[in-house]
């Protein structure tokens, strides 16, 4: 970012590769008004306002600098006196040069002063010999007359509109404060970062509460860049000496979760710098922030993240920071990201016409105890979850009409988006059938659901004396229940497919039904009787009664020939990463983290495909690639960017949300 002085017409720019001086208005307040009242500022003006504005060197006299001896291949640095008051003589003397020319005191201009860095302090001076984030031990500066190249990087902040205090000056370390002064964001009904500090060290102050953030100085964000474990005593190491006349210093530390402060003083040259871990965005500590938004976007768990953290003596946040990042900052991004993807799915779905969906029900306790369960609808083309709805059973009656209410509010979206269902696919839950066929949708059934409830019936015969036959079949009368919806066109196929088996589990592969007379299959078949079932024996007759029943075969008529709803089932798979069941989340809690799953579903939903050969033959088989997080980086940076310089309206957003009563 450029910072411009203050002074009207003055075209002096800070930039970082500029040799021009600029300095702070001085925090003390007979000092301050000074200034305020030489460059012509209202001294009502806020403190968050002045500590913005810079003032070149081209607005001092010579008399207000003097030279300060200093170690380094440059001898001496010139520095701002404490009583030195700005003037705007410079820019008057321009102006008024093209009307005369003969005027000695409108004419008086003040040289370029030599300007000098500070290498061993990295930054440019400001005030009195001050310096932030020195990254060298005194080991490394034995030989003063070696130039480091390591430590000319200057620390910069992200700014994203929030203000913040400058360095304090150089005063007694018993009297130092570190202060901040909040930016000014829309207010909340939430409670705003406030955390609280922890004493380090025997110079703990109980009334040094607060952090100083640095005045943005660039526009480039301080969120994405790599960050590092670095313990304490190495940090210390850089702070223990003057680098000016290596005498032991005063340190004193301040903490606020990931968030570390140190100020130095030198008692025997005052020499003063302050060194901050990380930048500030009003009072909340980027860190600390980062921590929650990397915990909930991923969503792993906080608990178990502190458990590991106090493990290895790793400072964080305390749980109740982790809170108050999640309601006002983290939860509104998620609802706000969701939406956007949604209805960019939605008016991309229009242009195509009728969808064919299918729709589960994922509860958070098995039977009739669940509190919640979430209903799920997915795009059975592109393999993406349209929508989902959370459901609380205390809303409905009891949780044996959750499933019904979230398949009613994910049809409701849909046709408020003017999205119409071709056909759904479900389970065979009796009252999801009577529900579609009061709203004339179309609906098949999930061969997945069919098959498993076939199965345990077969599993359950096979249990019984004489009927050890039937779990040599088992797997063939599964494999042919997906092959008759698959390969059929109609029900009536479907049902005479089905039907069939009965005759060739006999070896009789000839049928009486026109629709399918005979047998697939090739006519090389075994000729042992005893891997057959035999006609009239006990074993048949319960096999055919089992697969000829009569809701059996009206179900058979409406399986879906269409792939089943297994991607729903993955899709579970993983919400249960995100939102595990042995976990109790509030209802807002609950839901964004199944908008999270949904989003890294439909970010890694599809798989690629490889050939991969074996003995000269080339078999297609999963390509297990690593799957992708884009959408946590676009969490971060909607977080980070847009929703904390204004959190109002994705709070607002968030709040359009029903809450149902808590029990």
């Amino acid at each position: 970012m450029v910072i411009a002085c203050i002074v009207k017409g003055c075209e002096n720019k800070q930039r970082t590769y500029t040799n021009v001086m600029f300095h702070r208005i001085p925090s003390n307040v007979e000092l301050r008004n000074k200034w305020l009242a030489a460059l012509d500022i209202c001294t009502a003006t806020p403190l968050y306002k002045i500590n913005q504005y810079r003032v070149c060197e081209e607005h001092f006299a010579p008399g207000d600098y003097f030279e300060q001896m200093r170690y380094g291949p440059r001898k001496t640095v010139l520095r701002l006196k404490d009583t030195a008051v700005p003037s705007i003589f410079k820019v008057q003397a321009e102006q008024s040069a093209h009307s005369t020319s003969q005027q000695g005191r409108g004419s008086e201009q003040l040289p370029p002063s030599p300007r000098s860095r500070d290498v061993e302090c990295q930054t440019d001076s400001t005030e009195k010999t001050r310096s932030i984030g020195t990254q060298l031990s005194w080991g490394t500066l034995k030989d003063t007359r070696v130039r480091s190249k390591g430590t000319q990087s200057k620390v910069s902040s992200f700014d994203v509109g929030a203000e913040t205090t400058p360095s304090l000056p150089t005063v007694p370390l018993s009297s130092t404060r570190i202060n901040f002064t909040p930016c000014k964001r829309p207010r909340l009904e939430f409670d705003e970062e406030e955390d609280r500090f922890e004493p380090h060290d025997s110079t703990y102050n109980a009334g040094d509460s607060a952090v100083t953030g640095e005045s943005g100085s660039s526009q480039q964000t301080t969120y994405n860049v790599s960050k590092y474990i670095v313990f304490e005593s190495c940090l210390r190491e850089l702070f223990d000496t003057c680098p000016l006349c290596k005498t032991k210093c005063d340190v004193q530390c301040r903490r606020m979760g990931t968030y570390v402060a140190f100020t130095q003083l030198c008692p025997k040259c005052s020499y003063h710098r302050k060194w901050e871990s990380q930048p500030v965005i009003g009072s909340t500590p980027v860190g600390n922030l980062l921590v929650s938004a990397a915990t909930y976007f991923s969503g792993a768990s906080f608990i178990q993240f502190e458990k590991i953290c106090k493990a290895m003596q790793l400072q964080i946040i305390h749980y109740d920071a982790f809170q108050r990042h999640a309601r006002n900052y983290l939860e509104p991004a998620i609802v706000h990201k969701w939406n956007l993807d949604q209805n960019h799915l939605f008016r991309k779905l229009q242009e195509g016409g009728k969808v064919a969906v299918a729709g589960d029900m994922r509860a958070d306790k098995r039977g009739h105890s669940g509190k919640c369960g979430s209903y799920s609808l997915m795009h059975l083309a592109s393999n993406t979850i349209l929508d989902m709805q959370l459901v609380q059973s205390n809303e409905v009656g009891g949780s044996s009409h959750m499933e019904k209410e979230g398949l009613k509010r994910c049809l409701d979206h849909l046709e408020s988006n003017r999205l119409e269902v071709e056909y759904i696919i479900t389970d065979r839950h009796p009252q999801i059938q009577t529900f579609l066929r009061e709203r004339n949708i179309a609906q098949l059934y999930d061969v997945g659901h069919f098959e498993k409830g076939l199965s345990k019936k077969l599993d359950k015969l096979s249990q019984q004396k004489g009927c050890g036959i039937v779990r040599n079949w088992k797997r063939s009368m599964k494999s042919h229940v997906y092959w008759s919806a698959a390969s059929s066109t109609s029900g009536p196929e479907k049902v005479a497919k089905w039907t069939s088996l009965i005759n060739h589990i006999q070896n009789k592969h000839i049928h009486e039904n026109p629709v399918f007379p005979k047998c697939a299959h090739p006519d090389r078949v075994s000729r042992d009787p005893r891997k057959w079932f035999q006609p009239g024996s006990m074993p048949l007759h319960k096999v055919e009664k089992i697969l000829t029943n009569e809701r059996v075969l009206k179900d058979v008529g409406k399986l879906s020939p269409h792939p089943h709803t297994s991607p729903l089932q993955a899709f579970h798979s993983v919400s249960l990463r995100f939102a595990p069941k042995n976990v109790v989340f509030p209802f807002i809690g609950m839901l964004c983290r199944l908008y999270l799953a949904a989003m890294h579903y439909n970010e890694n939903g599809v798989c690629e495909q490889e050939n991969t050969r074996s003995q000269g033959e080339s078999t297609a088989k999963p390509l297990k690639t690593a799957p992708s997080y884009d959408y946590i980086t676009a969490l971060m940076k909607l977080v980070f960017e847009e929703l904390f310089a204004d959190p109002a309206p994705f709070v607002q957003e968030l709040k359009q949300i029903p809450i149902p009563f808590v029990f």
